[in-house]
């Protein structure tokens, strides 16, 4: 059907964008020659995803480029403006845990999370640990071990980690150099792989305990002991020159790439990231996209061992870093373990994941036919919760193709504490929608209310205020609190679905994710409210000192966990006192 605007398509580089019924665009992607790719979609039998895609195409159009670089660049932009609803979507968008290590003004290590790694002055990272868990350990193990500074801020008087030989006494500022420069070293030196230091260091903590008789701190150092040993092995793949170096190896089969990357640090291996994800277009031009994309939200380490599919020209220009194709030895190695971990991914989850697509993109379009819509990407979903008028908040979830997509969930605290859903959901929609018009963000598709006709009508009155056109649904809940019907929004029918349908299930889902998001954030503020009332009863806690045991406790029930050096930390020695003293006697 395009084979007219087809034929005056250029064999230049560019992008192109593929646009549905309503204009919209569904898929943005880049050629070295765009009458070849663009010839392709229709003139040969797709399957899979991308023959979904090509079904929706009402039309196409692209831009032509200076380059291939230019044209990838110009699609990276559209993607991120137009946010299509076929191109690669990551599952997961936060940044890995690294440890870090700041000498200045005084040592100390912390668990640190950066999108963008730039060198910081005074500190080192150490990482990425994709298992947070660990990376927590070992920055706790290193504070019991060696005397870094544990308390913030600078005290008048030497806290109580200085009195039990865990700090050098970093508030005197009466340091020995020596013992500073001599524990720096050794901690450099393990968290760059030198794992036998802190072993040895270990071993001895473990034998003063156990001849002082200390058989249950003795028992405890041997399980960290146990624990290290256990990340160490995990880390026996490595390169003995010390760079920084992720391995990107695929695996291709029926329409999707499992992309395994492995992750080395100081030359060993610190963890690793699978994907699946379907390809639309080119495989070599998914998978760069892929690698872009990935690494504007991680490190990106000295060198990446990557295919022979892969763009090494263009990459190193986006990425500034250096791409090798190995041909032979350890790293080629390396790269063919990466290739049958992604070979051995795919041939696991294949079929889950065509299952889970199946039941979720079926669903999805069951819904849109329901209620007669054009085009349902996205949806808002909004909750309200409180608790005898007090702490109202209201949470939005949004599922995009079916899918919740977490980075676009927003958190309300009602401005007005009261018992009453219809005037909290007019202020939560025209707090979301009047901003999201300012800013010229993405529009829903679809709203869902958690509730029947008076939550309905509170939204679409502010809607309709704002001259917003948005088919607004509510979903109900049965006496046992499980979801129910649904409501259209325009007639107030209520729709009769199979319980035992897709669609029923996919509606299920999405009601207890958005009660679970706002439910939680609710606990939150709830909580928060008691501890602010326990800490009021307490002699010498003000707001300063109320706020800061707020941020770092976040509950009366972790307060009680806590102990009088864990308070000291933030209070002076006798409030720390009153406070641990009350707690205890707090029912």
């Amino acid at each position: 059907m395009f084979k007219e605007k087809l034929s005056l398509v250029p064999n230049l580089p560019g992008s192109y964008q593929m646009r549905n019924s309503d204009g919209i665009i569904i898929y943005v992607g880049k050629a070295k020659n765009l009458h070849r790719r663009l010839s392709s979609y229709f003139n040969r039998t797709q399957t899979g995803k991308t023959k979904k895609m090509v079904s929706e195409i009402a039309d196409f159009t692209y831009i032509v480029a200076g380059s291939e670089l230019e044209a990838f660049v110009l699609e990276l932009n559209l993607i991120k403006e137009f946010n299509p609803k076929y191109n690669i979507l990551l599952k997961d968008d936060k940044s890995y845990p690294y440890i870090e290590y700041i000498s200045k003004p005084y040592p100390r290590v912390k668990v640190s999370r950066y999108l963008h790694i730039k060198k910081k002055e005074n500190k080192k990272l150490f990482g990425p640990y994709p298992n947070a868990y660990a990376a927590r350990r070992i920055v706790t193990l290193l504070n019991r071990i060696y005397p870094l500074k544990k308390c913030e801020g600078s005290k008048k008087e030497l806290c109580l980690y200085y009195h039990i030989h865990e700090c050098l006494g970093y508030c005197s500022k009466k340091l020995n150099k020596e013992k500073l420069e001599e524990m720096e070293k050794e901690i450099l030196s393990f968290l760059n792989g030198n794992d036998k230091i802190l072993t040895n260091r270990m071993q001895k903590k473990m034998q003063e305990y156990s001849d002082a008789l200390n058989f249950e701190m003795a028992l405890e150092m041997k399980k960290e002991l146990d624990y290290i040993k256990i990340i160490m092995d995990k880390q026996k793949v490595e390169l003995h020159d010390f760079v920084n170096r992720d391995v990107i190896g695929f695996f291709f089969d029926k329409g999707y790439i499992s992309v395994q990357i492995f992750f080395l640090r100081n030359g060993k291996m610190v963890g690793g990231k699978a994907e699946i994800f379907p390809v639309i277009s080119e495989l070599s031009d998914d998978l760069d996209y892929y690698i872009v994309n990935f690494y504007n939200k991680h490190e990106i380490p000295k060198e990446i061992l990557v295919s022979e599919e892969v763009n090494q020209e263009i990459l190193e220009e986006l990425l500034n870093t250096k791409f090798v194709v190995p041909t032979r030895g350890p790293k080629k190695k390396l790269l063919e373990m990466a290739n049958i971990n992604g070979k051995i991914n795919l041939e696991n989850e294949l079929e889950l994941i065509k299952k889970d697509e199946y039941a979720t993109e079926s669903a999805n379009e069951e819904l849109k036919q329901l209620l007669g819509l054009s085009y349902l990407n996205r949806i808002d979903l909004f909750d309200n919760s409180n608790l005898f008028g007090n702490f109202s908040v209201s949470g939005m979830v949004v599922f995009k193709n079916g899918r919740p997509s977490k980075k676009d969930y927003r958190k309300f605290k009602v401005q007005v504490d009261k018992n009453d859903d219809y005037h909290t959901m007019q202020e939560v929609i025209y707090r979301r929608y009047s901003r999201m018009m300012l800013e010229k963000s993405e529009i829903p598709d679809l709203i869902i209310v958690d509730g029947g006709i008076t939550q309905i009508n509170a939204c679409k009155e502010i809607l309709q205020d704002l001259h917003l056109s948005i088919m607004v649904c509510g979903l109900r809940k049965n006496d046992h609190h499980r979801t129910s019907d649904l409501v259209r929004g325009d007639t107030y029918e209520v729709l009769e679905i199979n319980k035992t349908s897709n669609l029923f299930h996919y509606l299920t889902r999405m009601q207890d994710e958005v009660h679970r998001y706002t439910i939680n954030y609710h606990r939150t503020i709830r909580s928060k409210g008691s501890i602010s009332s326990v800490l009021d009863n307490v002699n010498g806690i003000g707001e300063k000192r109320k706020k800061e045991l707020i941020k770092r406790f976040g509950s009366v029930a972790k307060m009680k966990e806590a102990s009088i050096e864990n308070f000291s930390e933030i209070l002076p020695l006798d409030v720390a006192k009153n406070l641990f003293l009350f707690l205890k006697d707090f029912k």
